[in-house]
């Protein structure tokens, strides 16, 4: 519009080639170097022409639109950083051109300087709604110019700092979920190679059967089950809970099964062979404490476990039980009933010169032994209650003709039902003896 500036010169202060050279220094501070192109918006070529010499000779790149239509096809563009607009103009005005600027969206935040002889307190609500960020009043003096567009490079320079950061925030992100990412697929294939340690979850034996049973609270986690054969009518049982969650635990359980193993019994450091090649198992305090001194001498690992380790004479039903602070072992005769038994014990891994005692337990046929984490015993209800010893012969009890992984399954179960959520807060596992006695079956 032809009232952007009077007619003389004065309206927008010395013309352009009044200006002292020495006055007008070009753009060099950080807030004022954000601004480096303007787009100007009027229709009227002589305001445009004017306005543009004022503005290059201050140091700016200057693209000049005739139109709100040809404003927004030059930002559409890209490459402006602020807009000293008439709102006053024929088919698009500068608020609706304000408006359908901003609704484009962008990668970098533009000033919108709107010019106009409006003072009406609503019509500069309705151009902040619209998304101007500063106005100007017509005629423009060249002082204010300055000082109104030196506030906008503040304000971008602000902007295209956080942009920056975003940008750099968001390539760390990426990155991040790539690590995240390859970390799932490695935690996944870990959880693959840890429950491997637990090929076989049911076993049978002359006389017994043993059912293992193995659920990490995470992607891989700190607890082991095991049985092992000694020779025809011996077998070895254990529990472990290696202290803390998550993949330390996890390498260490896995370290574990190499020592307790079945499958390499000339690498398992609870058997011991004679010179014929026979196997036979060591004292349980002695394997504990060949256990200890690898944990805290050769490992030089802060992390240590609890176990409860069982050496089984399938013959007589005659058990050796070290519990090296484990929870204490249940039993179930066959009448139902349920026990626990143990007087706890050391870790294992705490302290150099730990002593272990080994104690007797009978089993006569159709009695079962219960080595289990304390993730059965810790589970707590969604009212924090802890299920607890009591809690855990109760569910014992409630299926006394559960055999096998029957029983493992069901106690699940029902564990998941005391908790509320499948989903539990430690690991939970355990290994079920049930006794027979040899030549109740054919093997």
């Amino acid at each position: 519009m032809g009232d952007w500036m009077s007619a003389d010169s004065a309206a927008l202060g010395p013309l352009p080639d009044q200006i002292d050279q020495g006055q007008v220094a070009l753009i060099d501070q950080p807030e004022e170097a954000a601004i480096r192109t303007i787009l100007i918006v009027d229709d009227s070529r002589a305001q445009l022409r004017l306005t543009g010499q004022v503005l290059r000779r201050l140091g700016y790149s200057v693209v000049e639109a005739l139109s709100g239509v040809d404003a927004l096809s030059a930002l559409e563009g890209g490459g402006i950083d602020l807009v000293l607009s008439d709102w006053v103009m024929p088919g698009m005005s500068g608020l609706d051109l304000c408006r359908a600027f901003r609704e484009l969206g962008g990668d970098h935040y533009v000033y919108f300087i709107l010019l106009t002889s409006k003072s009406d307190r609503g019509d500069v609500a309705t151009g902040l709604a619209a998304g101007a960020d500063d106005f100007l009043s017509k005629p423009i003096d060249t002082e204010e110019l300055k000082a109104r567009i030196s506030a906008g490079g503040r304000l971008v320079a602000v902007q295209r700092t956080l942009e920056e950061k975003n940008r750099l925030l968001g390539g760390a992100l990426t990155e991040l979920q790539t690590l995240y990412d390859n970390l799932g697929r490695d935690l996944a294939e870990a959880r693959r190679l840890q429950q491997s340690l637990v090929p076989e979850r049911q076993r049978h034996y002359p006389g017994a059967d043993v059912s293992l049973l193995l659920r990490p609270c995470g992607q891989v986690g700190g607890d082991l089950v095991g049985a092992f054969r000694v020779n025809d009518t011996r077998i070895g049982i254990f529990s472990i809970d290696v202290s803390g969650h998550g993949i330390a635990s996890a390498l260490m359980t896995a370290r574990l099964a190499s020592y307790l193993t079945g499958s390499s019994p000339e690498q398992n450091v609870a058997l011991s062979v004679s010179d014929a090649g026979e196997y036979s198992m060591r004292s349980l305090p002695e394997v504990c404490s060949r256990l200890n001194h690898l944990l805290i001498d050769d490992m030089a690992t802060e992390l240590y476990f609890t176990m409860a380790i069982a050496d089984c004479d399938l013959r007589t039903g005659r058990l050796s039980i070290v519990q090296a602070g484990h929870p204490h072992p249940l039993v179930q005769r066959a009448d139902g009933t349920v026990q626990f038994v143990g007087d706890g014990g050391m870790p294992i891994g705490l302290l150099n010169r730990a002593e272990y005692t080994a104690f007797d337990l009978q089993l006569s046929p159709g009695d079962r032994l219960f080595l289990h984490s304390d993730g059965f015993t810790e589970a707590e209800s969604r009212d924090g209650k802890m299920l607890d010893q009591d809690g855990l012969a109760r569910l014992v009890e409630s299926i006394p003709e559960a055999k096998g992984q029957d029983f493992t399954e069901t106690m699940m179960w029902l564990l998941a039902d005391h908790a509320r959520n499948a989903d539990f807060d430690d690991d939970v596992s355990g290994v079920v003896l049930e006794y027979k006695g040899i030549g109740s079956e054919k093997v």
